[in-house]
């Protein structure tokens, strides 16, 4: 199974330098059809999503939970006042390595 981020060229990136594909999506709208075509495919396990983007489409994204089996987390996005983020270390924890 893949692991792919969505969200901005910074967010993407973050998770790039530690081997996790990405697409790189501005709007919400864009990374909303960029999430349901990952969905759809069977290699893709966990999609995470950076939240900036997620918020927008937060209703979408639960429905689109509840429909199919691939697991779709929000994350802090880059530059976040929420917390001081460390990637890696959240990466591991959600893969319970």
């Amino acid at each position: 199974m893949k692991i792919v981020t969505v969200g901005s060229k910074a967010f993407v990136t973050s998770f790039q330098l530690a081997g996790v594909s990405g697409v790189i999506s501005e709007t919400p709208e864009k990374a909303l059809q960029e999430i349901k075509k990952l969905a759809d495919d069977s290699n893709v396990g966990l999609v995470l999503v950076s939240d900036d983007i997620s918020e927008p489409i937060n209703d979408q994204l639960t429905t689109l939970r509840s429909e199919k089996e691939t697991l779709v987390f929000s994350l802090p996005s880059v530059g976040s006042k929420k917390v001081d983020v460390d990637y890696r270390l959240m990466l591991k924890k959600i893969l319970g390595v």
